[in-house]
């Protein structure tokens, strides 16, 4: 019997001949297990004519101001916008499947177009079928478009498959601190309603202004996109945060040096 534990198991030499050592060196498959490369918040919001979405353009590297001028807005076919955060290079991989998936229904030229809540369910089974893989992509997805009976459209799906639809949807810090300011003007299904392009503007401009404040992986550079219940996509690219102002810093008290 041999009584060496790191022979336990392997073939008989005398039998099967010399073991290569390599077989056993080369370890087991191993998955994503923390996203590298990261965006941080995406809000949304209905309003009476559509949908409304914002997203900085910063990816981070760890705690490393890396890019500054990725886009996380993405437009698919010809009335879908879908944005992204968490792992850039999963969003990479999102972004090129949607691209397949797009051209082919194109093949099919029967003048039916995806629209949102078609794309909206295909991701959905893909997250979840990561998922169940334990091989997830490390992203929060927004769908915003229009259903078959032209009206708004705004989803999310989450790396675990966790899908639901409300009037103001966030991700990242965003969940936490621009949700509670969207909510005040749209809390409940319905509140879509009385909302004008101009108001929903105005709040996602003011969250994104409290995230670039409050979130240290964020960027006071951002592109906002707008879905119209027309069918119009409109994305507007290196926007700027405006009327900033630093001077509430001087009344926290608990970080860094303190002046008593």
């Amino acid at each position: 019997m041999d009584h060496m534990p790191e022979n336990w198991g392997r073939p008989r030499s005398d039998v099967y001949g010399v073991y290569n050592p390599a077989i056993h060196n080369a370890g087991p498959t191993t998955h994503t297990q923390q996203p590298s490369i990261t965006g941080t918040s995406v809000l949304a919001i209905k309003y009476n004519k559509g949908v409304m979405l914002a997203a900085d353009n910063l990816a981070s590297y760890g705690s490393l101001a890396r890019f500054t001028d990725q886009e996380r807005l993405i437009k698919v076919g010809k009335e879908t916008v879908v944005g992204v955060s968490g792992d850039v290079s999963d969003m990479q991989y999102i972004q090129l499947l949607l691209e397949r998936l797009i051209i082919e229904d194109n093949y099919e030229q029967d003048g039916h177009n995806l629209r949102a809540p078609h794309i909206y369910e295909y991701l959905s089974r893909v997250m979840y079928n990561r998922r169940s893989k334990i091989d997830p992509l490390w992203n929060a997805i927004l769908v915003a478009g229009k259903k078959d009976d032209g009206s708004p459209f705004l989803g999310y799906v989450d790396l675990l498959g966790v899908t639901y639809s409300a009037p103001t949807i966030a991700t990242g810090f965003g969940a936490y601190l621009a949700i509670p300011l969207l909510r005040k003007i749209a809390s409940d299904d319905g509140d879509e309603k009385r909302i004008t392009e101009q108001q929903a503007r105005a709040a996602l401009d003011e969250c994104m202004k409290v995230l670039f404040y409050r979130d240290a992986r964020s960027l006071d550079k951002y592109s906002v996109a707008t879905v119209t219940t027309d069918g119009e996509v409109t994305i507007e690219q290196n926007v700027r945060c405006q009327d900033m102002s630093w001077r509430f810093a001087d009344h926290i008290r608990g970080y860094g040096t303190q002046t008593m």
